[in-house]
Protein backbone atom coordinates (compact mmCIF):
# COMPACT_ATOMS: atom_id res chain seq x y z
CA UNK A 1 0.00 0.00 0.00
CA UNK A 2 1.00 3.51 -0.95
CA UNK A 3 1.79 5.37 2.71
CA UNK A 4 0.22 8.89 2.86
CA UNK A 5 0.94 9.18 6.89
CA UNK A 6 2.04 13.12 5.99
CA UNK A 7 -1.44 13.80 4.61
CA UNK A 8 -2.76 13.06 7.81
CA UNK A 9 -2.14 16.40 9.92
CA UNK A 10 -3.59 19.83 10.95
CA UNK A 11 -0.39 21.84 10.32
CA UNK A 12 -0.39 25.03 8.94
CA UNK A 13 0.48 23.92 5.78
CA UNK A 14 -2.03 21.22 5.67
CA UNK A 15 -4.54 23.94 5.86
CA UNK A 16 -3.48 25.81 3.29
CA UNK A 17 -5.11 25.92 -0.77
CA UNK A 18 -3.44 22.78 -2.31
CA UNK A 19 -3.07 24.86 -5.64
CA UNK A 20 -1.00 27.21 -4.30
CA UNK A 21 0.71 24.47 -2.60
CA UNK A 22 1.65 22.61 -5.91
CA UNK A 23 2.25 25.89 -7.94
CA UNK A 24 4.66 27.57 -5.11
CA UNK A 25 6.73 23.92 -4.66
CA UNK A 26 6.96 24.07 -8.60
CA UNK A 27 8.16 27.71 -8.85
CA UNK A 28 10.48 26.79 -5.88
CA UNK A 29 12.20 24.02 -7.06
CA UNK A 30 12.38 25.65 -10.60
CA UNK A 31 14.32 28.82 -8.71
CA UNK A 32 16.59 26.51 -6.95
CA UNK A 33 17.40 24.15 -9.36
CA UNK A 34 18.76 26.74 -11.69
CA UNK A 35 20.65 28.61 -8.58
CA UNK A 36 24.71 28.23 -8.47
CA UNK A 37 25.37 30.59 -5.69
CA UNK A 38 26.68 29.32 -1.99
CA UNK A 39 24.01 31.85 -0.22
CA UNK A 40 21.67 31.25 -2.12
CA UNK A 41 21.41 27.73 -1.72
CA UNK A 42 22.05 27.84 1.78
CA UNK A 43 19.20 30.15 2.27
CA UNK A 44 16.92 27.73 0.08
CA UNK A 45 18.07 25.49 2.31
CA UNK A 46 16.69 27.84 5.25
CA UNK A 47 13.64 28.27 3.72
CA UNK A 48 13.32 24.68 2.94
CA UNK A 49 13.83 23.74 6.46
CA UNK A 50 11.24 26.79 7.91
CA UNK A 51 8.42 25.00 5.82
CA UNK A 52 9.01 21.77 7.44
CA UNK A 53 8.85 23.33 11.05
CA UNK A 54 5.51 24.62 9.72
CA UNK A 55 4.39 21.31 8.35
CA UNK A 56 4.61 19.44 11.90
CA UNK A 57 6.15 16.10 10.31
CA UNK A 58 7.75 13.32 11.89
CA UNK A 59 11.02 13.66 11.55
CA UNK A 60 11.91 10.20 11.78
CA UNK A 61 9.46 9.64 8.84
CA UNK A 62 10.77 12.35 6.80
CA UNK A 63 14.73 11.01 7.30
CA UNK A 64 12.86 7.58 6.19
CA UNK A 65 11.96 9.37 2.79
CA UNK A 66 15.79 10.72 2.04
CA UNK A 67 17.48 7.66 2.35
CA UNK A 68 17.50 7.11 -1.50
CA UNK A 69 18.01 10.31 -2.18
CA UNK A 70 21.00 10.87 0.39
CA UNK A 71 22.49 6.83 -0.85
CA UNK A 72 22.69 9.02 -4.03
CA UNK A 73 24.25 11.95 -2.94
CA UNK A 74 26.81 9.69 -0.75
CA UNK A 75 27.96 7.76 -4.08
CA UNK A 76 28.32 11.47 -5.77
CA UNK A 77 30.74 12.36 -2.77
CA UNK A 78 32.59 9.06 -3.43
CA UNK A 79 33.19 9.49 -6.96
CA UNK A 80 33.52 13.40 -8.52
CA UNK A 81 36.12 14.88 -5.87
CA UNK A 82 38.68 12.76 -7.00
CA UNK A 83 37.22 12.50 -11.40
CA UNK A 84 36.33 16.02 -11.74
CA UNK A 85 39.17 17.68 -13.78
CA UNK A 86 40.18 21.06 -12.07
CA UNK A 87 42.68 22.20 -9.32
CA UNK A 88 44.11 19.75 -6.71
CA UNK A 89 42.57 21.10 -3.19
CA UNK A 90 44.41 17.71 -1.44
CA UNK A 91 45.61 14.69 -1.45
CA UNK A 92 43.41 11.76 -0.15
CA UNK A 93 46.06 8.78 -0.06
CA UNK A 94 46.72 8.20 -3.83
CA UNK A 95 43.69 9.63 -4.63
CA UNK A 96 43.97 13.88 -5.36
CA UNK A 97 40.67 15.56 -4.44
CA UNK A 98 39.93 18.40 -6.78
CA UNK A 99 38.34 21.45 -5.39
CA UNK A 100 35.58 22.24 -8.22
CA UNK A 101 34.78 18.26 -7.43
CA UNK A 102 33.98 19.18 -3.74
CA UNK A 103 32.24 22.06 -5.05
CA UNK A 104 29.84 20.57 -7.42
CA UNK A 105 29.18 17.88 -4.41
CA UNK A 106 27.91 20.50 -2.35
CA UNK A 107 26.21 22.40 -5.02
CA UNK A 108 24.19 19.33 -5.79
CA UNK A 109 23.39 18.10 -2.26
CA UNK A 110 22.08 21.81 -1.36
CA UNK A 111 19.91 21.68 -4.39
CA UNK A 112 18.67 18.35 -3.59
CA UNK A 113 17.90 18.35 0.34
CA UNK A 114 16.61 21.89 -0.35
CA UNK A 115 14.13 20.56 -3.02
CA UNK A 116 13.01 17.55 -1.92
CA UNK A 117 12.10 19.29 1.85
CA UNK A 118 9.83 21.32 -0.27
CA UNK A 119 8.65 18.96 -1.98
CA UNK A 120 7.98 16.64 1.26
CA UNK A 121 6.12 19.73 2.99
CA UNK A 122 4.14 20.89 0.42
CA UNK A 123 3.08 17.94 -2.08
CA UNK A 124 3.22 15.02 0.23
CA UNK A 125 0.81 16.70 2.74
CA UNK A 126 -1.77 16.17 0.65
CA UNK A 127 -3.40 12.57 -0.40
CA UNK A 128 -3.00 11.46 -4.48
CA UNK A 129 -6.38 11.76 -4.82
CA UNK A 130 -6.24 15.71 -4.03
CA UNK A 131 -3.15 16.13 -5.74
CA UNK A 132 -5.10 14.88 -9.18
CA UNK A 133 -7.74 16.88 -8.72
CA UNK A 134 -5.30 20.14 -8.38
CA UNK A 135 -3.57 19.36 -11.21
CA UNK A 136 -7.16 19.22 -12.53
CA UNK A 137 -7.73 22.62 -11.66
CA UNK A 138 -4.04 23.98 -12.98
CA UNK A 139 -5.56 22.44 -16.52
CA UNK A 140 -3.53 19.32 -16.80
CA UNK A 141 -4.83 17.15 -19.54
CA UNK A 142 -7.77 15.25 -18.24
CA UNK A 143 -5.73 11.84 -19.75
CA UNK A 144 -3.40 12.48 -17.35
CA UNK A 145 -5.44 13.36 -14.46
CA UNK A 146 -7.23 10.36 -14.88
CA UNK A 147 -4.35 8.38 -15.11
CA UNK A 148 -2.93 9.26 -11.97
CA UNK A 149 -6.40 8.48 -9.83
CA UNK A 150 -7.05 5.49 -11.68
CA UNK A 151 -3.37 4.18 -11.17
CA UNK A 152 -3.00 4.86 -7.70
CA UNK A 153 -6.61 3.16 -6.90
CA UNK A 154 -6.52 -0.08 -8.57
CA UNK A 155 -2.58 -0.35 -8.14
CA UNK A 156 -3.53 -2.19 -4.49
CA UNK A 157 -5.56 -4.16 -6.20
CA UNK A 158 -2.79 -5.36 -9.20
CA UNK A 159 -0.67 -6.04 -5.63
CA UNK A 160 -3.55 -8.26 -4.02
CA UNK A 161 -4.00 -9.82 -7.20
CA UNK A 162 -0.07 -10.97 -7.41
CA UNK A 163 0.13 -11.97 -3.61
CA UNK A 164 -3.26 -14.24 -4.37
CA UNK A 165 -1.15 -15.62 -7.19
CA UNK A 166 1.73 -16.39 -5.50
CA UNK A 167 0.01 -18.27 -2.28
CA UNK A 168 -1.36 -20.57 -4.70
CA UNK A 169 2.26 -20.82 -6.20
CA UNK A 170 3.42 -21.73 -2.69
CA UNK A 171 0.38 -24.25 -1.79
CA UNK A 172 2.05 -26.10 -4.83
CA UNK A 173 5.23 -26.48 -3.23
CA UNK A 174 6.73 -23.95 -5.69
CA UNK A 175 10.37 -23.03 -4.14
CA UNK A 176 12.44 -19.85 -5.78
CA UNK A 177 16.19 -20.60 -6.59
CA UNK A 178 18.49 -19.98 -9.59
CA UNK A 179 17.01 -22.45 -12.03
CA UNK A 180 14.96 -22.81 -15.35
CA UNK A 181 11.82 -23.66 -13.47
CA UNK A 182 12.11 -20.71 -11.50
CA UNK A 183 12.27 -18.18 -14.76
CA UNK A 184 9.35 -19.57 -15.90
CA UNK A 185 7.25 -20.15 -13.27
CA UNK A 186 7.89 -16.12 -12.36
CA UNK A 187 6.96 -15.90 -16.18
CA UNK A 188 3.82 -17.74 -15.90
CA UNK A 189 2.90 -15.71 -12.96
CA UNK A 190 3.83 -12.28 -14.95
CA UNK A 191 1.34 -13.02 -18.11
CA UNK A 192 -1.05 -14.19 -16.36
CA UNK A 193 -0.79 -11.00 -13.79
CA UNK A 194 -0.98 -8.89 -16.97
CA UNK A 195 -4.23 -11.09 -18.24
CA UNK A 196 -6.00 -10.65 -15.12
CA UNK A 197 -5.39 -6.86 -14.95
CA UNK A 198 -6.32 -6.52 -18.67
CA UNK A 199 -9.64 -8.26 -17.72
CA UNK A 200 -10.23 -6.25 -14.59
CA UNK A 201 -9.28 -2.89 -16.39
CA UNK A 202 -12.55 -3.58 -19.07
CA UNK A 203 -14.75 -4.40 -16.57
CA UNK A 204 -13.92 -1.29 -14.38
CA UNK A 205 -13.98 0.56 -17.16
CA UNK A 206 -17.52 -0.43 -18.35
CA UNK A 207 -19.18 -0.33 -15.12
CA UNK A 208 -17.92 3.46 -14.97
CA UNK A 209 -19.40 4.15 -18.30
CA UNK A 210 -22.65 2.53 -16.96
CA UNK A 211 -22.84 5.04 -14.08
CA UNK A 212 -22.11 7.86 -16.76
CA UNK A 213 -18.35 8.33 -16.31
CA UNK A 214 -17.32 11.08 -19.03
CA UNK A 215 -13.20 10.83 -19.00
CA UNK A 216 -13.26 13.28 -16.00
CA UNK A 217 -12.91 13.06 -12.19
CA UNK A 218 -15.22 16.10 -9.95
CA UNK A 219 -14.02 16.48 -6.56
CA UNK A 220 -16.81 17.14 -3.42
CA UNK A 221 -14.14 19.05 -1.96
CA UNK A 222 -13.86 22.40 -1.70
CA UNK A 223 -10.32 24.74 -2.04
CA UNK A 224 -9.78 26.66 0.96
CA UNK A 225 -9.95 30.32 0.99
CA UNK A 226 -8.51 32.86 3.81
CA UNK A 227 -5.92 35.12 4.77
CA UNK A 228 -3.14 32.29 5.68
CA UNK A 229 -3.32 31.78 1.43
CA UNK A 230 -2.86 35.47 0.73
CA UNK A 231 0.01 35.24 3.82
CA UNK A 232 1.54 32.44 2.03
CA UNK A 233 1.58 33.89 -1.03
CA UNK A 234 3.11 36.59 0.07
CA UNK A 235 6.03 35.54 1.67
CA UNK A 236 6.84 32.45 -0.71
CA UNK A 237 6.74 35.56 -3.67
CA UNK A 238 8.80 37.78 -1.55
CA UNK A 239 11.46 34.67 -0.55
CA UNK A 240 11.32 33.73 -4.71
CA UNK A 241 12.11 37.37 -5.63
CA UNK A 242 14.66 37.35 -2.33
CA UNK A 243 16.82 34.06 -3.91
CA UNK A 244 16.36 35.52 -7.56
CA UNK A 245 18.03 38.95 -6.66
CA UNK A 246 20.73 36.80 -4.45
CA UNK A 247 21.73 34.40 -6.87
CA UNK A 248 22.09 37.80 -9.61
CA UNK A 249 23.72 39.04 -7.00
CA UNK A 250 26.60 36.75 -5.56
CA UNK A 251 28.88 34.76 -7.84
CA UNK A 252 28.76 30.97 -8.35
CA UNK A 253 30.42 27.98 -6.45
CA UNK A 254 32.01 26.93 -9.23
CA UNK A 255 34.31 30.21 -11.10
Amino acid sequence: MIQESFAAGNSPIHRLNPTLRVVAAAAYSFIVALAHGLPTLLTSLAISIILLFFARLNLKKVFQRFTVVLGFLLLIWVILPWTYKGEIWFHLGPLAITRPGVLLCLEISLKSIAILLAMITLVSTMTTARMGHTLNRLHLPDKLVYLILITYRYIFVIEQEYQRLMRAARIRNFRPGSNLHTYRTYAYLLGMLFVRSAERAKRVHLAMVCRGFSGKFYSLQENTRGYQNWVFALLMSLSLLGLAILEISTPAILI
